[in-house]
């Protein structure tokens, strides 16, 4: 299919070019590779530097022209051709943008950059046999020019004036010491990584290994000797045409940004009532933050990183057990889903992995412990909603079960974030709605959940944009936004300890238009829902709908709307 589409001389339908395209982006791309379960990708790097960032610039362009001659094909107007044209178009002109404006020239961030990439994939590259570790030992000798490429990039981003935020530049300093194993005399990320190889290839991985740490321990030093005085002084926020560009790429569409904040401060006051309603039954008198801390020191616990992980793995498996028949119909494979510990080093926040494309690689959730043995379960069983089932992993799983029906792309590549994070938010919100709350401590933690995203909508965008604290807020009226306020309010309006307060905020700096997502992301998934309620009447079928929004594949969100309605 390549070959044709490469040649110039015949196209396919849109989903074949956007398949062509996974098949060019995945060789230049092995991170994306792994991550669909590419077993070839194992071995090699992305080249991370400016001409590594034209190239998949350049295929991005030439997708485009060649799908724009798909859509003039007899099959191209189908449901299914047009969904996955939509999709592709959106997504590789929102990447287009973000790229044309050296976005990749100063990609700095405690969770979502170039060199994350480059260590979480190891943590999903196949490990079982001999010839995986042969592959990630030659993997593993691809992080040093991998690593040179990124720091060409923030190089150059440094010559043409392009910084990334201080603040995400000196968390990433402390990230990269933490990895190179500099903070505390541990053995470095690769090291540990590479110790659980065969003993047939020990002095072949522990020679790779090495390497890999050296240059992280390079790039450690460049930052602090180089990039970290450059960016002194400079402001962490975006400003408006920034935010807004990258808002498109994280939410796929121009979103109403003014709008968007107005709601952000509307679901506050919403839920700070549900809040303080719930926190009177656990603790009467106090407000929903002062219950949250006694909650913190004596309601549930779990004792130990280990069982943490198994109660984990319960919630998800009970809620497949009693939602699959019920509220989804799921296939054998996409049950499958298993809990993790992060590894140390990261960010706070958890996060979720997809199934590879053949599930030989499940989904995964990924806890980090942040140094912790002992943890509330008031915030854990929403959350997991939201990163297992039947949040993220019911989604994405899904998306590739069907993936023979929508596209690669669609099923696997095309992810526009403020979808997947809105959907997961959604199943928080179904869970509740079905009862699966069981008591007062389990539903304020899920309201604490669901204020913590309302407050990115109103921080994220208050912040970068510098706008107005609202007169009705009980928070400094009248005040602009700036960065030491945002962290204040969150601080305020979280049951989240300080630690991840300050990992959040970092990451709203170094990701603008990210965190939005899922406050708006689960409002069109609701607006969706109530479309098609209304369309169908006393015939709508919740389980039936919920099955069909889940395989349709990835979307934008004005695109998601107008789809969910008529289901």
């Amino acid at each position: 299919m390549s070959e044709i589409l490469h040649n110039g001389s015949a196209t396919g339908l849109p989903r074949q070019v956007a398949d062509a395209y996974v098949d060019d982006l995945v060789a230049l791309d092995p991170i994306t590779g792994t991550y669909l379960g590419v077993a070839a990708s194992s071995g090699s790097l992305p080249d991370l530097s400016p001409a590594g960032r034209a190239a998949a610039a350049e295929l991005s362009r030439t997708t485009l022209a060649r799908l724009d001659a798909a859509e003039r094909l007899p099959g191209a107007d189908s449901d299914a051709e047009r969904r996955c044209a939509r999709l592709l178009r959106e997504r590789l002109n929102a990447e287009l943008a973000v790229h044309e404006a050296d976005e990749d020239l100063r990609a700095v961030s405690n969770i979502h950059s170039p060199v994350h990439s480059v260590r979480e994939v190891f943590t999903l590259t196949p490990a079982e046999t001999e010839e995986d570790w042969s592959a990630i030992a030659e993997r593993l000798r691809a992080v040093p020019q991998a690593l040179a490429g990124y720091r060409e990039s923030l190089q150059l981003g440094l010559d043409r004036g392009l910084y990334g935020g201080p603040r995400p530049t000196a968390t990433m300093i402390g990230q990269l010491a933490s990895w190179a194993g500099r903070d505390d005399a541990a053995s470095s990320f690769f090291d540990s990584f590479a110790a659980a190889g065969p003993a047939s290839l020990r002095a072949e991985l522990d020679e790779a290994a090495a390497g890999a740490t050296a240059a992280l321990s390079a790039l450690h030093d460049w930052m602090v000797a180089v990039y970290a005085p450059a960016v002194e002084g400079r402001p962490d926020t975006v400003g408006r045409e920034r935010y807004a560009r990258w808002s498109r790429y994280f939410n796929g569409t121009d979103l109403d940004l003014d709008e968007a904040y107005a709601y952000g401060w509307a679901e506050y006051h919403r839920l700070l009532a549900e809040m303080k309603a719930e926190a009177a039954k656990i603790l009467p008198g106090a407000g929903p933050w002062e219950a949250l801390r006694h909650l913190d020191e004596h309601g549930t616990h779990i004792e130990g990183v280990d069982e943490v992980r198994a109660w984990l793995q319960g919630i998800m498996d009970e809620a497949i057990e009693n939602l699959d028949g019920t509220h989804f119909e799921l296939a054998e494979r996409v049950r499958r889903v298993e809990s993790r510990i992060a590894p140390p080093g990261g960010a706070a926040a958890p996060y979720y992995t997809s199934p590879s494309e053949d599930f030989s690689r499940p989904g995964r959730t990924w806890l980090p412990t942040m140094g912790q043995t002992r943890f509330p379960v008031y915030d854990l069983v929403s959350t997991w909603y939201h990163e297992g089932v039947p949040g993220h992993h019911l989604q994405l799983a899904q998306w590739t079960h069907v993936a023979d029906q929508l596209s690669r792309y669609q099923a696997g590549v095309g992810l526009v974030s403020a979808n997947a994070e809105g959907w997961a938010l959604y199943a928080e919100r179904l869970m509740d709605e079905l009862g699966y709350l069981k008591d007062a401590e389990q539903r304020l933690g899920y309201l604490d959940c669901q204020m913590m995203r309302a407050a990115r909508v109103i921080v994220d965008i208050g912040m970068h944009l510098e706008l107005e604290i609202p007169a009705d807020s009980p928070f400094h009226p009248g005040e602009t936004w700036t960065v030491e306020l945002a962290q204040e309010f969150f601080g305020l309006h979280s049951g989240r300890p300080a630690d991840f307060i300050e990992s959040e905020l970092t990451r709203y700096l170094s990701m603008p238009g990210q965190a939005i997502g899922y406050k708006l992301g689960e409002r069109a998934w609701l607006l969706g829902r109530e479309n098609a309620r209304a369309a169908r009447g006393d015939s709508f079928d919740l389980k039936a709908w919920h099955m069909a929004a889940l395989s349709q594949g990835s979307l934008g969100l004005d695109d998601l709307v107008d789809e969910l309605s008529k289901l």
